[in-house]
């Protein structure tokens, strides 16, 4: 009662705030925790993070806020993968978001993180939190523009409607991006946009717009004039196969045509990537429209071309549409998935990945083995966890009594991984022991979103 009282006091004469044992707070420590407190829902989900773990993540985030760490991007990739298990981290999350909106910190990595993790979840946190960040300087940055595209609540048309009439033509794209995304436009004033944006706003909103909309429902079919326009200007072949990806899944079939005419009459150097980018796309119109997939590719890849084939820049040596072969059980990835684990034990993210889909497909003893060993004690700490994933997926299913065992060591791995210095070992184990409850069904853990996020800190 007498702490209620002076809170009372502290109200009516304009003072600081009370800590937990009654003293006054500095006056900006007690707008951040008056600003936390209108932005905490009550909690509506099922809980699949344990308290521990969750306690954990929610320090790591205030030590982030009182001093910037050096890999904040990890951090962030954790935070992403694992946010939608747990409303009560998403709450934390919206807190240290509200934080970094007020300081203007829309450059730090858990900005992105947490405005991307809110949106995507539909938590009730993000309409608040975008409402404030579109009304900011540059629009809140890309990472608002891109939450704007999966959040439904409709205060945002007004803001955005706003911003597409910016005189500042890649804001303008963005905003009117969301509000095709929404359902709140045609997407006519895209074309008229897109002649203006420059390179190096181009190559930035193909990381930060597209790469997200990738994985997101259709849009509407009249994008495919502007996706047009900025494929012409890009000489990068993986952005342009981003670009390309959106309009086939918006019904756009023009990309797949030039592809295909490129692969048959192209000169002979490109004809084995273009026919690669026309296979990706036929398999996005598979997807998208749930047609009948397209046969695995015949074109072997090499690290130069599955590097040329990435959305990142080409000298990251990016492996992601290897494996995206390699899900769809392309032969002629095979020769260099296997170069990838000729060398034992496994000790970098390529072979850890090579080894987990010629498990699956050949249902090889040994790798399992070789997943095992690294889950348990691999040269490189950071790499525990994702190893652990990979075994839990590298369980066969068509054995049950084998997959029952492996999977029993995945999450023995995972239990001891959340004890771990390094956190994207926790962001695994989290993940592997949510799937161990039923959380996830029976989806793969190991696929490239998490990957990204995880183990590189790629926000998108």
């Amino acid at each position: 009662m007498k702490r209620l009282a002076a809170e009372a006091v502290v109200r009516r004469h304009g003072m600081a705030a009370l800590d937990s044992s009654g003293q006054a707070l500095p006056l900006a420590k007690a707008r951040e925790r008056a600003e936390r407190s209108t932005l905490r829902p009550a909690l509506a989900r099922t809980e699949l993070l344990d308290k521990s773990t969750r306690i954990r993540l929610e320090d790591e985030v205030d030590a982030a806020l009182k001093r910037r760490p050096s890999a904040e991007g990890k951090l962030a990739g954790a935070l992403r993968a694992v946010a939608p298990l747990s409303p009560a981290l998403r709450t934390a999350l919206g807190e240290a978001t509200a934080v970094l909106l007020r300081r203007g910190a829309r450059h730090r990595e858990l900005y992105a993180c947490g405005l991307r993790s809110l949106a995507e979840a539909q938590d009730r946190q993000a309409a608040s939190l975008l409402r404030r960040a579109l009304s900011s300087d540059e629009a809140g940055g890309a990472a608002a523009l891109s939450a704007a595209c999966f959040s439904r609540d409709p205060e945002l048309s007004v803001p955005l409607a706003k911003i597409a009439a910016s005189r500042q033509s890649h804001l303008a794209f963005g905003a009117e991006l969301a509000r095709v995304a929404r359902g709140e436009s045609n997407g006519a004033l895209l074309a008229q946009l897109a002649p203006m944006i420059k390179e190096s706003h181009r190559i930035s909103m193909c990381i930060e717009l597209f790469v997200p909309l990738v994985r997101a429902a259709p849009l509407a079919k009249q994008v495919g004039p502007a996706l047009s326009v900025l494929r012409g200007a890009e000489r990068h072949l993986g952005r342009w196969l981003v670009l390309a990806e959106i309009a086939v899944k918006a019904g756009d079939m023009t990309p797949l045509e030039e592809a295909q005419s490129r692969a048959d009459g192209g000169p002979a150097s490109s004809r084995a990537a273009w026919s690669l980018v026309a296979w990706a796309l036929r398999q996005t119109d598979a997807v998208a429209r749930g047609g009948s997939v397209p046969a695995a590719p015949s074109a072997r890849p090499t690290l130069e071309l599955v590097a040329r084939l990435s959305d990142r820049p080409s000298a990251d040596r990016d492996t992601t549409f290897l494996f995206r072969m390699a899900r769809a059980g392309a032969t002629s990835a095979r020769p260099m998935l296997e170069g990838f684990v000729r060398t034992r034990p496994l000790a970098d993210e390529a072979s850890l990945r090579a080894a987990l889909y010629l498990a699956l497909d050949a249902e090889r003893g040994d790798l399992c083995d070789a997943l095992a060993q690294a889950a348990a004690g691999c040269k490189r700490e950071d790499l525990r966890g994702m190893a652990a994933a990979a075994l839990w997926d590298a369980a066969p299913r068509n054995r049950a009594e084998h997959s029952a065992k492996i999977r029993a060591q995945a999450r023995d791995v995972a239990d001891d991984l959340m004890t771990s210095r390094v956190v994207g070992n926790v962001a695994w184990g989290a993940l592997v022991r949510a799937a161990a409850k039923g959380g996830f069904g029976a989806e793969p853990l190991l696929t490239e979103t998490p990957f990204r996020w995880i183990q590189w800190g790629w926000l998108e």
